[in-house]
């Protein structure tokens, strides 16, 4: 596999990286026919992210023929520290780097990047990686009584409201309106607690169905990655969907667990915006 980004598409790349290193230790690097998709999943097993760069998103985008016939595709598991740190300055990468080519070598487990700067300096990482099975989440969204779509800004909105020692939040949804609101458990003084509760109709949503009253609650921090991401980056997400299950469980290929009454955000990345 090897594949060229320049520009913009550096500096949102390494961005992508930054998020997900705030959800797992573990970086998924697989390049399909349908982009490069990176993936992490967090220790609980209860957040799971997942950035997809379409071939349109690089300058070159090319992948290895022959082995995905001869043992099928790459399927690469990167330690994120050993990655993190490559992408780590984005204003000096804006400013000093020209292009970057990444590629993976079959035969030495490395995936290979490379940083073309300019005075003709040429930077160049070797980082090993492990073969593993895909990781991938697997759930019927089209299953899901209760659907939320909206521009992923609107979810950056809403989780600012809190704040950043919150652990957990609740999502409730019902016919009238969406609210989240700041979950604290267990606490008896609640006249000493700041309690921080936000409201929304529906027509704030691209896309709105609640087929049955729940309550959620989940871990903020993960939720944070999406207003992480889009504050320092000039992407548009294609769509952020928020599945509510409240019954039935939500199967995953990351081990023998279950995502259970937890959200997925899922990136579709289109290409780069210029605002």
């Amino acid at each position: 596999m090897n594949c060229v980004l320049e520009g913009n598409s550096i500096k949102a790349f390494g961005k992508a990286i930054h998020a997900l290193s705030r959800v797992g230790d573990e970086l998924w690097f697989d390049p399909t026919v349908k982009g490069l998709a990176l993936r992490s999943v967090n220790s609980a097993h209860s957040a799971y992210a997942c950035f997809l760069f379409s071939p349109l998103f690089f300058q070159q985008y090319n992948l290895d023929s022959v082995r995905e016939q001869d043992s099928g595709p790459i399927k690469c598991k990167l330690v994120m520290k050993c990655v993190l740190p490559l992408f780590r300055c984005s204003t000096s990468i804006e400013h000093s780097v020209k292009r970057c080519q990444i590629s993976v070598s079959t035969g030495s487990d490395q995936v290979i990047v490379q940083f073309f700067c300019r005075h003709g300096i040429t930077k160049t990482y070797n980082v090993r990686f492990l073969e593993s099975e895909a990781l991938q989440a697997v759930f019927a969204s089209h299953l899901c009584p209760n659907v939320l779509k909206s521009p992923a800004r609107l979810l950056g909105d809403m989780v600012m409201h809190f704040h950043a020692s919150q652990e957990e939040v609740t999502l409730s949804m019902s016919a009238p309106k969406v609210s989240l609101r700041n979950y604290n458990e267990g606490r008896n003084d609640h006249m000493k607690m700041m309690h921080t509760e936000m409201s929304l109709h529906p027509d704030e949503f691209d896309y709105f169905q609640a087929g049955m009253d729940s309550d959620i609650t989940f871990c903020l921090k993960e939720l944070r990655v999406t207003g992480l991401f889009l504050e320092a980056s000039l992407l548009l997400s294609h769509e952020n969907i928020m599945c509510a299950e409240s019954e039935s469980d939500t199967s995953s290929h990351v081990g023998n667990s279950c995502l259970r009454g937890h959200i997925a955000v899922l990136y579709s990345v289109l290409g780069i915006i210029s605002m």
